[in-house]
């Protein structure tokens, strides 16, 4: 069995614990990229050289990420899928998944305005050609903006992704942004508040064979994980890792989530941005595992990296900060 089945049938039986905790890496950026998608090249040391690596560069990473069995769900696009093959996720104990549609927000492309406007759904992968390929897991996205004629029409489309889905037998996860267009909230808060209400909505007409395994949001905070979190058993709540910011930024928002009732971390930047992918995966699970704190993974972390001989991209003392808006202590 792979570990994200076992390990979500522990947390809905209500008999997990905290080394249950799903981690997932996202290495789906060319759906939404260009060529800058696989990350910077880096110099021996670490260094990033301002540069952009090539697709192969991409690929040995998902394979040496895979390989060291830590994460549970690896998210690739259907071709990188299919480049990988079919034998390094059969040996493994990683399930692999394929990210079903490309939102025009997500559409992060050198001159590109699209995410400045509200979020239209559009897919592009094949459910029936990633089935082919061995793969019965996606990630489907929807934004909510608070606009009648614009969140109905990403509602159809869902409506129409959930048919195509039963058909291919293919399970997925849901991702919920936060609206990538103004809405008049005056705090992170209110948006939590309304994107928790929007999904709960959403799934209140749904059966349990439509709903998805579980949920990718941003954290908005304590109060809006938690309202979400507690509000039904059945629903388990991941987080979406957003910008690289600093590693204590990672390794909070790990610890703030769970804390608060999440039980999957989905982290693509964080991952990859990272001087260390493999050492990023290892230190995120020993924060969720309850070995370290998050203050104690940067330090660890950047002492494995310097054994390594790799040179971290910020003083200790800087990369210990936490900058992200939704960890900072209200005033």
């Amino acid at each position: 069995m792979k570990t994200l089945d076992r390990k979500l049938g522990a947390i809905l039986r209500g008999d997990g614990t905290r080394t249950d905790f799903i981690i997932a890496d996202a290495k789906d950026a060319d759906m939404g990229g260009g060529r800058s998608a696989p990350g910077p090249e880096r110099a021996p040391d670490g260094r990033a050289l301002g540069t952009d690596r090539p697709l192969a560069g991409y690929l040995d990473e998902i394979r040496a990420i895979t390989r060291q069995g830590i994460v549970d769900v690896m998210l690739v696009s259907s071709s990188t899928l299919e480049r990988l093959g079919r034998g390094i996720f059969e040996s493994s104990r990683v399930t692999p998944a394929i990210r079903a549609n490309d939102t025009t927000d997500i559409w992060g492309l050198r001159g590109g305005v699209y995410p400045s406007e509200p979020s239209r759904p559009f897919r592009t992968a094949s459910l029936a050609r990633a089935r082919d390929l061995g793969c019965d897991l996606c990630l489907y996205s929807i934004t909510f903006n608070n606009r009648v004629e614009e969140d109905v029409r990403s509602l159809e489309a869902f409506a129409a992704f959930r048919e195509d889905a039963d058909r291919c037998a293919m399970r997925y996860f849901l991702e919920v942004f936060n609206p990538n267009v103004e809405t008049g909230f005056a705090s992170l808060e209110e948006t939590g508040a309304y994107v928790g209400d929007s999904i709960l909505r959403c799934f209140a007409g749904l059966t349990r064979a439509e709903r998805p395994l579980f949920l990718k949001i941003a954290y908005n905070g304590p109060r809006a994980m938690t309202e979400l979190c507690s509000y039904d058993p059945e629903l388990v709540v991941g987080i979406l890792g957003g910008a690289a910011g600093t590693n204590r930024d990672t390794f909070q928002l790990l610890a703030d989530a769970q804390r608060d009732g999440a039980r999957v971390a989905l982290f693509g930047r964080k991952i990859k941005l990272a001087e260390s992918p493999l050492e990023m995966v290892r230190h995120m699970r020993r924060v969720v595992d309850g070995e370290l704190s998050p203050e104690e993974a940067v330090r660890e972390y950047h002492a494995a990296i310097r054994e390594d001989g790799l040179a971290p991209a910020r003083p200790l003392d800087e990369d210990l900060r936490i900058t992200e808006t939704a960890l900072r202590p209200a005033p």
